[in-house]
Order: C-alpha cells, then sequence, then structure tokens
C-alpha cells in the first residue's frame, strides 16, 4: 500500500483485480500477442466485475465512482503481470472514451451507450490522429458537413487504438472550415453504419496484444443525434478533459516502472557470478539504489497529482509535467533495469524486455514530451515557445 493515498476500499478492490489478473488474463496473455487483440471475454469479464467502467452513473449500470486511484489499482495489478496491452485498452475505455460521454452526453445518448460499455459489451475509441495530423489537432482534415438530420463525414485516422473492435468511435471532425479551432466537433460513430471502415491491425514494437488500427470514412451519415457536446466546441471539450488523458499515461508509467524494479531487484539478488549474487556489486547496487529513488520521488509526485484530480483542481500544466516526467522516468528505469538482466532481458519471454518495447510509445501518445513541455514552457513564460 502506498503511504498516503490508498485506504480499506481501495485495498479491497485490488484482491478483485488480482482475481481477474489470475483468472482471465495471465492463461491468455501470449494468445493475445499472437492474435493482436485482446479477447472480447475479457472486456465481458472485466464488467461484471467492475474493473471497468468506475466513472459510469449506477442509473446506466455503473459504479459511480469518480476516485482516480480505483483505476491506479488497476494500472499496478496490470503492470505486475505485463499486462500492457490491456491496461491500454481499458484505460482508453476509462479514461477517456467514458468520460466523453458522462460529461457531455445528452440524457438519451447516456442511456443508449452507457450500459453496454459499462458491462464491457461496447468497447470505446477516440479518433483524433491523422496520416497528416498528430499532435497538432488543429491541422484535422476529416469533415463533416452538415445534410438535414445527418452529418456526412468523410476522412481518416490512423493509430486508433482498440480500433479493430469498437463498437462506438468518438470521431474530432471539422464541421467549420472557415472557424479555425471553434471548427472542430465530436460525432459518435457506431459500428455498421455504412460508409465506416477499418484498416488492418497495424504492427508496432510494442503492445503487441492492443489493437490499434487505421479508420476509415467514407460519406458516413452520422444522424445529428450523435453530435457529442456543444457543435464547434470539441477542441475545448477535448483540453477539458486532457488532465485525466494524461494522468492515465502517467499513472502507467509508474505502475510500469514499479514493477520493473521489482522485477530486477529479484532478479539480481538471485543470479549469481563470480560466486556471489550480482546484487552485491557495487554498481549494481548503485544502479538499484538510484532506480528506486527515481520511482520513488516520482510516486510522491503522482500521489499529489492523483489527489488533485480527485478534487477537480489538477491543471492541464500539472498533468502534463505529470506525464512528461512520469513517462521519461519509465523510459530511464526500464533501460536501465533491462540492462541489469543481461542478455536475458533482451528475451521476451522476460517480462522486462516486454514491458521495455511497450514503454517507447508512452514519451509518444496522449501529446509527444516535445508538447508537454510546449504547455509547461507556455505557462511558464506567457510566450509561446
Amino acid at each position: 500500500m502506498r503511504r498516503g493515498l490508498y485506504e480499506e476500499d481501495h485495498e479491497a478492490f485490488r484482491e478483485v483485480v488480482q482475481a481477474f489478473v489470475k483468472r482471465e488474463v495471465t492463461p491468455n496473455q501470449q494468445r493475445w500477442d499472437e492474435e493482436h487483440l485482446v479477447g472480447r471475454q475479457a472486456w465481458l469479464a472485466a464488467g461484471k466485475q467492475a474493473i471497468i467502467g468506475h466513472l459510469i452513473p449506477e442509473q446506466f449500470g455503473g459504479a459511480g465512482i469518480t476516485d482516480f486511484r480505483f483505476r491506479c489499482v488497476v494500472m499496478e495489478e496490470f503492470a505486475k503481470v505485463c499486462a500492457t496491452s490491456l491496461s491500454s485498452g481499458f484505460g482508453l475505455q476509462d479514461d477517456i472514451a467514458i468520460p466523453y460521454i458522462v460529461d457531455l452526453a445528452t440524457e438519451e445518448q447516456a442511456a443508449r451507450w452507457l450500459p453496454a460499455m459499462a458491462s464491457g459489451e461496447c468497447i470505446g475509441a477516440i479518433a483524433m490522429t491523422e496520416p497528416g495530423a498528430g499532435s497538432d489537432l488543429q491541422g484535422i482534415r476529416t469533415t463533416a458537413v452538415r445534410d438535414g438530420d445527418h452529418w456526412v463525414l468523410n476522412g481518416a485516422k490512423t493509430f486508433i487504438t482498440n480500433g479493430i473492435q469498437s463498437d462506438l468511435v468518438i470521431v474530432v471532425a471539422r464541421t467549420d472550415s472557415e472557424a479555425g479551432a471553434h471548427g472542430i466537433s465530436l460525432l459518435v460513430v457506431e459500428r455498421g453504419m455504412p460508409g465506416f471502415s477499418r484498416g488492418r491491425k497495424l504492427d508496432k514494437i510494442g503492445l503487441q496484444a492492443q489493437d490499434t488500427a487505421e479508420l476509415f470514412f467514407d460519406d458516413v451519415q452520422v444522424p445529428a443525434t450523435n453530435l457529442l457536446g456543444r457543435e464547434g466546441g470539441g477542441f475545448v471539450h477535448l483540453m477539458e478533459r486532457l488532465p485525466r488523458e494524461l494522468m492515465s499515461i502517467a499513472a502507467m508509467a509508474l505502475a510500469s516502472s514499479r514493477a520493473a524494479l521489482e522485477w530486477t531487484v529479484e532478479y539480481t539478488t538471485q543470479r549469481k557470478a563470480f560466486g556471489k549474487p550480482i546484487a552485491e556489486f557495487q554498481n549494481t547496487a548503485f544502479e538499484l539504489a538510484s532506480l528506486v529513488t527515481e520511482v520513488d520521488v516520482l510516486e510522491a509526485y503522482l500521489d499529489k497529482a492523483v489527489l488533485a484530480l480527485n478534487a477537480d483542481e489538477l491543471t492541464a500544466v500539472d498533468a502534463a509535467k505529470a506525464k512528461l516526467w512520469a513517462t521519461e522516468v519509465q523510459h530511464r528505469v526500464l533501460d536501465r533495469c533491462l540492462q541489469l538482466f543481461g542478455g536475458y532481458g533482451f528475451m521476451t519471454e522476460y517480462p522486462i524486455a516486454r514491458a521495455y518495447a511497450d514503454a517507447r510509445v508512452q514519451t509518444i501518445y496522449g501529446g509527444t514530451s516535445e508538447i508537454m513541455k510546449t504547455i509547461i514552457a507556455r505557462d511558464l513564460t506567457g510566450l509561446r515557445a
């Protein structure tokens, strides 16, 4: 238990998550990696055990829990078994897709979508990134033109988490070509809509079991009732929900770093060279001391940020600091941990190898480290870097 962060309810929930991991995750991880897809059974089981859908109000089948610490528990337990792909998919559902609908949906929309998301029957995704527009969302070219009681949607998105299995996709589209940032809206595209198609599962260097895909929209007629939030308010809606998205990535980075450190301590205290455990060599001991210090200091900042998020007081700037530092620390920690494993660290049968590959995207998605620095610098200086 992390001092000062978790309470009895969180630890009781941890036992539920641990049982879920033992029953539903570890027996299936190799198959998921081979298929580049987490089976829907895992989503349904997670729904039954309330592992997902915490934010969804009770009237729509969820737990109605806004306490982000429960999400941190899930990420920590998944990290211990290197279930990073599953953690990423669930994180997209719980920390991005569901919050948008909980916060912005009409009563009719919420009743239509949230119950199935709470049960794991409906998998959500958000489509922002395009082949020619990544961090600069104002550069998106996907368009939606109003035609009576529909929006006609055209464009392409890429690198979409849950892209293959998603039943509901929140699409960021330009609805007014002359309005700049104020001409962006959010439209919900549902599985089976004519003109909506998916490309191949994208091959990645990590997150092998996470389905990442290209999405295509060819004259998709999206009902006007599927507009999420305000017309033209999409950019503002995205920025308002940035703190939770960034904290999700930061918390995953911390969980991964802590797990890697624990694996490394265990390995170096058991592995022998020249007749003694390699942890007894000064270089190894000093590396472990440095690693645990970095992780402990990161944890202290993130614990404070989690509590601020719970109190709705975490700013986008402070969340950017959390995401920047956590993911950069994660890179350093996993790289040095893998080094301490020696040749075995390069073998994918060891979790440190898989975690190392999975971690590489952390400084890229959700906004690159460079974008995080830009957000922080602008706040600090009042100037546009």
